[in-house]
């Protein structure tokens, strides 16, 4: 059974900056496309970035309104996302989600939450002073 795991972060000082890592047992992240998200209080999870199977290229996208501030990448088998200058409005539980292997992106990876077939829990980012 396909299982993600979220990892990093807790709370964090304005200005800081996080790396968030996404791993997975009974699979292997390079077959998957890989998505993060991010849910702030009392808001709907929103889209941040996505990043290609590796066999398709593994190119990240990004939502219009965070390229340049979030970064992915995969290393080791894991999945990170990375982000600096945090402010309080970067306070919610992120979650990393993933498709299934044999799923073929035309357009490049799913820029929507139904594009994904696991999810993990998420971790939770509070940034504070």
């Amino acid at each position: 059974q396909v299982q993600l795991v979220e990892s990093g972060a807790g709370l964090v000082k304005p200005g800081g900056s996080l790396k968030l890592s996404c791993s997975v047992s009974g699979s292997t992240l390079a077959a998957r496309a890989i998505s993060w998200s991010s849910q702030a209080p009392e808001k709907e999870r929103e889209f941040i970035l996505c990043i290609d199977k590796v066999r398709d290229g593994g190119h990240p996208w990004y939502k219009s309104a965070v390229k340049g501030r979030f970064t992915v990448s995969r290393d080791n088998g894991q999945i990170y996302l990375r982000k600096n200058d945090l402010t309080p409005d970067d306070t919610a539980i992120y979650y990393c989600a993933a498709d299934n292997p044999e799923t073929y992106h035309v357009n490049g990876c799913p820029t929507y939450g139904s594009g994904y077939h696991y999810w993990g829990r998420g971790t939770q980012v509070t940034v504070s002073s």
